[in-house]
């Protein structure tokens, strides 16, 4: 039976500056557990808007959105950040590695924070998230030592060391290779498959969008598709 992890209920939002603007318009979708999702549009069509809200961190919009029966609507601050801490993982075009720590050490960050496991346990977990992602061989390396495509690895990684239902991607290729770009999307579509994780990209790239399990196109702050 299809189990929805999101879904999202006539969701609007206005930016107030420099003028009222309407960036989303009443959007409603369901996402599946296990489905990888792109979310495209032209620039300004209010994808990478729409994922702030989805991650939680925006509150400012109306509508309803349900991440794993979780409903986000009248939530505090404080509950969504435990919430948004436990339940999705974020990769970003830049992967906001900390660059004087191992990569090890990055990994290890946002479960130390959660503080659920030991430091033992997180470490264990760590270093078996960094073998998933084939690398081994640099996890007492700085990340400043590391090349753009181990970075962005280290930091698929580290979005997953809290098991989180949901990863979500903003442009997660976008400073990548073409070859580095095929091994991130791999690595989400083993996720997606065998762990049952559900991605959301946000993408330019045409290609990586096709193919994936479904796409979402906004044009001027609406779903076309």
């Amino acid at each position: 039976m299809n189990q929805n992890i999101l879904s999202v209920n006539q969701i609007s939002k206005f930016f107030h500056e420099p003028q009222t603007f309407q960036v989303l318009k009443n959007i409603s979708f369901d996402i599946q557990k296990g489905e990888f999702l792109a979310l495209i549009g032209k620039s300004g069509s209010g994808k990478s808007t729409l994922l702030y809200v989805l991650s939680t961190m925006d509150t400012d919009y109306t509508g309803d959105i349900v991440i794993d029966d979780f409903r986000l609507e009248g939530k505090t601050q404080n509950e969504l950040a435990a919430f948004r801490n436990s339940n999705i993982g974020f990769v970003f075009q830049f992967h906001y590695l900390l660059p004087e720590f191992t990569a090890l050490e990055n990994v290890m960050l946002p479960a130390l924070k959660l503080g659920r496991l030991s430091k033992e346990e997180i470490e264990h977990k760590a270093v078996e998230n960094l073998r998933l992602l084939e690398l081994p061989e640099i996890i007492n390396k700085p990340a400043n030592k590391l090349s753009g495509g181990q970075q962005q690895r280290v930091a698929i990684a580290r979005a997953l060391i809290n098991d989180p239902a949901i990863i979500m991607g903003d442009e997660p290729t976008g400073n990548l290779d073409s070859k580095n770009t095929d091994i991130v999307f791999d690595i989400f579509k083993q996720l997606a498959e065998e762990r049952g994780q559900t991605i959301i990209a946000v993408t330019h790239d045409d290609d990586f969008a096709a193919n994936c399990d479904r796409i979402i196109e906004l044009s001027d702050g609406r779903v076309v598709n």
